[in-house]
């Protein structure tokens, strides 16, 4: 009953994920933002193919190229700086809630024309934040007691990162929400002080209009 309900929460679990691929040229640097909360596990898988002349298509790996990856913090801190191979993962944990930079740049120049543009090649990225992996060989070499007690300890992590990602979504709108506020107070005040503004230019245009008038003797 316990291994059947543990399934059944995790078909339900999805932590966030980002999926994708994208061309770069050589020694060219490509950046992506997210937004991950303080004290929050991010895992980036990456895999580089090369486009091949002669069957014109890309390869499904690239011996000899590297990657190197920088991930830096909302206060400009680099949380990792690493050359890794053509094929990998990296990791890091934030420590503050934000917009963290994740770029990824080529150490070779050894790419070949495609379309007749720039030398490419091609970066499959998967991004995922606050997944922690579990161990599945570890999992499989202990007995059922300790497997259901493993994956509900997996499970409650998970649920550690829900909440950590609720409370900061709470912040956000928080801070939205006092900005909002601000800028309408600001936009009232402004409001009211052109329409000083242009009581007083009229009062002003009044006068000036009455004195003429007078000293012309027209009134």
């Amino acid at each position: 009953m316990k291994s059947q309900l543990i399934g059944f929460l995790l078909c339900f679990w999805i932590p966030f994920s980002l999926a994708l691929y994208f061309h770069s040229g050589e020694r060219e640097e490509k950046c992506i933002i997210e937004d991950i909360p303080s004290d929050t596990l991010v895992m980036g898988n990456y895999k580089v193919q090369r486009w091949d002349t002669h069957k014109q298509d890309f390869l499904e790996s690239a011996p000899g190229l590297g990657m190197f990856v920088t991930v830096t913090s909302p206060s400009a801190e680099v949380l990792l700086s690493k050359l890794y191979g053509p094929q990998g993962t990296f990791s890091f944990t934030s420590d503050l809630s934000g917009e963290h930079i994740i770029c990824l740049q080529s150490n070779s120049t050894r790419f070949v024309a495609f379309a007749g543009s720039k030398l490419v090649s091609r970066i499959h990225l998967d991004i995922r934040v606050g997944e922690h992996f579990l161990d599945e060989s570890v999992v499989q070499a202990k007995d059922k007691v300790n497997e259901v007690n493993i994956r509900l300890e997996h499970i409650i992590e998970q649920i550690h990162h829900v909440s950590k990602e609720q409370n900061y979504e709470r912040e956000r709108e928080e801070k939205f929400r006092k900005t909002s506020e601000e800028t309408n107070s600001n936009i009232l005040w402004w409001a009211i002080v052109q329409t000083l503004i242009l009581i007083s230019v009229g009062i002003w245009q009044i006068k000036s209009l009455r004195d003429f008038f007078i000293s012309k003797k027209l009134v």
